[in-house]
Order: C-alpha cells, then sequence, then structure tokens
C-alpha cells in the first residue's frame, strides 16, 4: 500500500529537501522500513535505541495520534496521509 509521508524541515536532509515522499506499507513500522530503505539515516531520527517513537516525535496516521492508537502496529490504508511533528521548544 502506497502512503505519503509529511516530513518536517528538520528531516529533509534525509529526503533531499522534499517535504513529502512516498513509502508503503500496511502499518506505520512497515512505512518506517520502506522509509529508510529509501532515505538512510532518517528512521533513527523518528525511532530512540529501544525503536520507540523518540519522546518529542509525534507521528500521525491521517489525523489519528499513533500514540493513542496502536504505535508502530498502526494499520496504515492505501493513499493515507502519515505525518511526522517534532515538537517545538520555545520560551
Amino acid at each position: 500500500m502506497s502512503v505519503s509521508v509529511r516530513v518536517p524541515t528538520i528531516l529533509r536532509t534525509y529526503t533531499k529537501d522534499a517535504a513529502e515522499v512516498t513509502a508503503e506499507g500496511a502499518t506505520l513500522q512497515d512505512v518506517l522500513d520502506h522509509l529508510e530503505a529509501d532515505h538512510p539515516g532518517i528512521r533513527a531520527r523518528i525511532l530512540d535505541d529501544s525503536g520507540k517513537i523518540r519522546r518529542f516525535v509525534n507521528v500521525y496516521v491521517g489525523d489519528e495520534d499513533v500514540r493513542f492508537a496502536d504505535g508502530l502496529a498502526t494499520a496504515v490504508a492505501d493513499g493515507t496521509e502519515v505525518s511526522i511533528i517534532p515538537a517545538v521548544a520555545g520560551g
């Protein structure tokens, strides 16, 4: 299944400045694996050393925050948009 992945500015060095890329997969884990195969190094910026989504990175499948769904096992339907959104601190 093909999905579009919205890439934040901070990670676009991995996607040759593309704001959106396509990836394949039935689950978010599959999509991230495909994303890593096409854009080496990007997964380490999204997942921590234990393989979980980093604390200050939010990932949405459609409009749903995967932390409140099935995490990396969240199903991804064909044509869905996956958004990677790093938290921004300010003060």
